[in-house]
């Protein structure tokens, strides 16, 4: 017997995958990597004024649990969706997992240590020269972080380099807090224990960190809920019905915000799963656009 759980996600994910590519107004690299690129949407619609008016810029990471098959192209019909609403957008392509599939059945490697992180720390640093060049109405310091699952993860980390261990590798730590008006994570890998113990993406996150052995050592310089208060507002919107990255995860982390002092805000939404969070034919997309808003205005 199907479960209707697993049903529900698939036809979720199949709606949001049904889009095809939107391709971005300018591509920027920020590194030499084929991957160190960053594509730029324009604000458009009756929400971006006239040519006049500078507008707030959100920046997208996108999900795929850390792994090398899935690249931002997924993600560009949300990144349009966002530009649709007047953002100007940036979505962040950074390095992820070997191309290459494990020699067993659990597939191609979560992420790539130190790589991943230097690449989110330094395209953030380098966004608000390339937006100016790129999106010249785009207002740096009307900065959103958006990231979903994975994303959503290095969303919530990049907020979080001005409180890493000062022993963090090279170029992660920033000496102040980002200039950011907020974070939105959707359904966000956001407390590493948590999701370990749920088996989210097949052990993605340790493999993330390099493995079981060094899963300890590497945690307080990647999991959001070890990076803790932030003085960033932050915003988590998750559907109740994810069965990828399960509610637990997000309450874990809001849980872990509230032991240090600090309030997230929490969306959760009935008979949502994953991906409705960056479909823009489902509700819940206007939802986190209206969660971006609230930040970004």
């Amino acid at each position: 017997m199907t479960d209707p759980a697993v049903e529900r996600d698939a036809a979720e994910a199949a709606s949001a995958f049904s889009h095809p590519p939107v391709a971005p107004d300018a591509t920027a690299a920020y590194g030499e990597h084929p991957d160190q690129v960053v594509d730029f949407y324009a604000p458009r619609g009756e929400a971006a004024g006239g040519p006049e008016h500078c507008v707030p810029l959100v920046v997208v990471l996108h999900g795929g649990a850390w792994r090398a098959p899935y690249d931002r192209q997924h993600i560009t019909p949300f990144a349009d969706f966002l530009a649709r609403r007047g953002f100007a957008v940036a979505n962040v392509e950074y390095r992820r997992g070997g191309s290459l599939p494990r020699q067993d059945a659990e597939g191609p490697v979560a992420g790539r240590w130190p790589e991943t992180f230097d690449d989110v720390a330094a395209a953030l640093d380098a966004l608000p020269g390339l937006a100016a060049a790129a999106l010249p109405r785009a207002d740096p310091r009307r900065m959103v972080l958006t990231g979903h699952s994975a994303g959503g993860h290095l969303a919530l980390w990049a907020a979080a380099r001005h409180v890493l261990p000062y022993d963090a590798p090279g170029g992660w730590r920033l000496p102040a807090a980002p200039l950011l008006r907020g974070v939105v994570a959707l359904a966000p890998i956001a407390d590493f224990a948590v999701a370990e113990g749920l088996g989210v993406c097949g052990g993605a996150s340790t493999q993330l960190l390099g493995g079981a052995a060094r899963f300890g050592e590497r945690r307080p310089y990647a999991d959001p809920a070890a990076l803790l208060p932030t003085g960033i507002a932050t915003a988590v919107v998750q559907g109740r019905g994810d069965i990828v990255v399960p509610e637990a995860v997000s309450e874990a982390y809001v849980a872990a915000a509230a032991r240090a002092g600090e309030t997230v805000g929490l969306t959760l939404l009935d008979g949502v799963g994953h991906f409705p969070l960056i479909d823009p034919a489902a509700d819940a997309c206007a939802v986190v656009s209206e969660e971006i808003a609230q930040l970004a205005w």
